[in-house]
């Protein structure tokens, strides 16, 4: 516990530099390419469009919510699906990315996975005013509880942080880890789940959706459609929200305690 305190005082006093290091790698994924910014939009936005042409015009499955269209119960859930499988992708290399920074004796790396979420952070908030915008365009005036989606990113980021902090500092050591986690984060698509809904299949189990209530991603992906769709609040899923919490303050000591295990060897190996 002495260890996480003296580390939010690190990040509080360093906040400035640690803004400053979020926006520099925020900038740097976009140098050197002709198009620049537009790629990272245009990838996500093509996924959406995939799945969209596929389950509703293809498959012609039932939407989830007959009332609302397909695409705008799927935004909802892709959105933050996007960032914390974004967090996770680049938040696993940082190490080795920003190995300079390691060997030096006076930066603190746990810094650096941080640095990681925040650069995530900002290409969240462009595609939360996106998803804000694109239900202005389908009619829906906004709701107070689209204020909502501040809390659950910010629960999506201490969740992607938590297990990033353990897939970081195994990758220096153990270099297929993030090859594991691409795999991880493919099926995990699948198993919030965010494309489908065992409403859309007649034939589901009925244990099926408590089963995958287990997953502490269904919290924040339910709480985007819950905020967005139906106003609902987050006091509307006390138990689930325990739940969440519970398991991300677990990820996030044992996180930590590897990584700080771990530290005194970063700088040999890289």
């Amino acid at each position: 516990m002495n260890y996480l305190v003296s580390l939010l005082k690190e990040i509080y006093i360093k906040r400035k530099l640690i803004l400053d290091l979020a926006k520099a790698d925020f900038k740097k994924r976009f140098v050197g390419s002709y198009f620049g910014i537009a790629w990272m939009f245009l990838q996500p936005i093509a996924t959406v469009l995939v799945y969209f042409f596929v389950f509703q015009l293809g498959f012609k499955s039932v939407p989830p919510i007959a009332v609302f269209p397909y695409v705008l119960w799927l935004i909802p859930g892709i959105v933050p699906w996007f960032f914390i499988s974004e967090v996770l992708n680049m938040g696993t290399n940082c190490l080795q990315e920003y190995n300079y920074l390691v060997k030096k004796v006076v930066f603190r790396v746990e810094i650096l996975p941080f640095i990681k979420m925040l650069s995530c952070l900002m290409v969240h908030g462009i595609f939360a005013i996106i998803m804000f915008v694109v239900f202005l365009c389908y009619g829906f005036l906004p709701k107070a509880s689209w204020f909502q989606i501040i809390y659950y990113t910010f629960a999506a980021s201490m969740l992607s942080l938590a297990i990033t902090y353990f897939t970081s500092a195994i990758n220096v050591f153990f270099k297929d880890m993030a090859q594991i986690v691409g795999i991880c984060l493919q099926f995990g698509m699948w198993m919030v789940p965010i494309m489908w809904a065992p409403e859309m299949f007649k034939n589901a189990p009925e244990w099926l959706p408590s089963v995958l209530k287990i997953n502490p991603v269904y919290y924040i992906v339910a709480g985007y459609r819950d905020s967005m769709l139906y106003g609902n609040w987050v006091t509307e899923r006390p138990t689930l929200g325990l739940y969440f919490w519970f398991v991300t303050i677990v990820l996030f000591l044992i996180g930590l305690k590897v990584f700080k295990k771990l530290r005194p060897h970063f700088s040999d190996v890289l």
